[in-house]
């Protein structure tokens, strides 16, 4: 298993999706380790290496190596990656 999705983190990554394609309809979004921490990063194409997973009504681009929970902690629904087997996060609102 590359990475295991929430529900939560789901959510927000469409609502980029969302947002990024009234702008640019090609885009995607690749999670990538930025300095140590999980990021969605809009792209105009999957890197070599980046492996597929789809979520509900879109696909998204895990960097090569990426491995656990990607799930939302507040505040402002930031991304993070945990421990593969973690449960997921409480929503706080």
């Amino acid at each position: 298993m590359v990475v295991e999705i929430t529900d939560w983190a789901q959510e927000i990554l469409s609502k980029a999706d969302t947002a990024a394609r009234r702008f640019n309809p090609d885009v995607v979004i690749r999670l990538a380790n930025q300095q140590g921490v999980v990021q969605a990063v809009l792209a105009q194409a999957p890197e070599d290496g980046d492996t597929a997973v789809s979520i509900p009504g879109m696909t998204v681009y895990v960097e090569r190596g990426l491995t656990g929970v990607v799930d939302v902690e507040e505040p402002h629904d930031r991304l993070v990656l945990r421990p593969e087997g973690s449960s997921p996060n409480a929503r706080e609102h």
